[in-house]
């Protein structure tokens, strides 16, 4: 399929709330070395979206400033240094940016070939996930067979899917949720132990289920005073990540405490990396985690398909706390 010269594509006209969401028209880009054309069938919301939006985030120098972190589509023309066989395959990808258009460039060393078990709304969800969970959990938190981790906001979109990889890789999970409705949907993800944060002491919770020995690893998107009360539940050797801080990047925390159980802390952002990087991690995942995704025992869990053209409710829905799940836009 021969793309057009122009396209529709979302972008933030100022720094601000959803509002300041707008489709404007751009042109359909090249690819360049080690890149393919993608046809994009769905497009994944990711709240790093969110905070480009707010000014918070930036794309890096030369990169394009359409939104989307994420993408699945169907390959239409290819860089130099990219086999030619990839043309009209669906992929998945890890993007820059620029999911938030009918096309979009992805680095072919980034993307994976979309098992046939996943439908394109799933393939879209999936990308900055799995690196994001693949690095934070496996690579910096060290997570191993018996081990236990709890995960903050099990009910989002990179909870759901860490609950799943934790579990296939052997570990025990306890999640977290802001409402009791979902602690059974998580239960059934496969985490041991779920706790509605608002109404139960997560780290009495934790030391509880664990017979007081304490986790092993947190993976935690809160930030805040959560930081203290997540080193509460940490087990001696315990390694905690922060993968956001929804409630303020400014922690207070005990060296003290840190010293004597020789606690670790990690942290990360996926955009930062370089492609290098990023395609060591898409080898990993390549290896470990697409095989499962292809059985089925790891599937991202879609809230709701919408529009291209009503991105901004979609930034509205995340923003609200309310969705269990992904957000996917749909721009064909």
């Amino acid at each position: 399929m021969t793309p057009p010269s122009t396209m529709q594509a979302v972008i933030a006209v100022r720094p601000g709330d959803a509002d300041v969401l707008a489709l404007v028209e751009r042109p359909v880009p090249a690819p360049g070395p080690g890149e393919v054309l993608l046809r994009v069938r769905a497009a994944g919301v990711n709240r790093p979206d969110i905070m480009q939006r707010q000014g918070i985030a930036k794309p890096a120098a030369g990169m394009t400033d359409v939104l989307g972190l994420e993408a699945c589509g169907d390959v239409v023309a290819c860089g130099p240094g990219v086999p030619e066989a990839l043309l009209g395959k669906r992929l998945m990808s890890l993007l820059p940016g620029g999911g938030y258009a009918p096309w979009c460039l992805a680095r072919a060393d980034h993307s994976f070939a979309v098992p046939d078990t996943l439908e394109d709304a799933a393939a879209g969800a999936l990308p900055e996930g799995l690196f994001t969970v693949w690095h934070n959990l496996f690579e910096l938190g060290g997570l191993r067979m018996g081990e236990t981790v709890l995960i903050h906001g099990g009910a989002g979109g990179i909870g759901t899917l860490a609950i799943q990889m934790a579990r296939a890789a052997g570990a025990r999970v306890i999640a977290t949720a802001g409402r009791s409705d979902r602690l059974p949907a998580l239960r059934e993800m496969g985490a041991s132990e779920a706790i509605c944060y608002r109404d139960t002491d997560f780290v009495a919770a934790c030391l509880d289920y664990t017979r007081g020995q304490g986790v092993d690893v947190v993976l935690d998107m809160v930030g805040g005073d959560y930081v203290g009360r997540n080193l509460q539940t940490l087990a001696f050797g315990g390694r905690h990540v922060s993968l956001s801080f929804l409630q303020g990047s400014s922690v207070t925390i005990d060296l003290l405490t840190l010293m004597q159980k020789q606690l670790s802390l990690h942290s990360s952002t996926m955009r930062p990396q370089t492609d290098a990087e990023k395609a060591r991690m898409a080898a990993a995942i390549a290896r470990h985690v697409l095989p499962l995704v292809a059985d089925g025992r790891i599937r991202p869990r879609v809230r709701e398909t919408l529009p291209l053209a009503q991105a901004a409710r979609a930034h509205r829905l995340l923003e609200g706390g309310e969705v269990f799940g992904k957000i996917v836009l749909l721009p064909l």
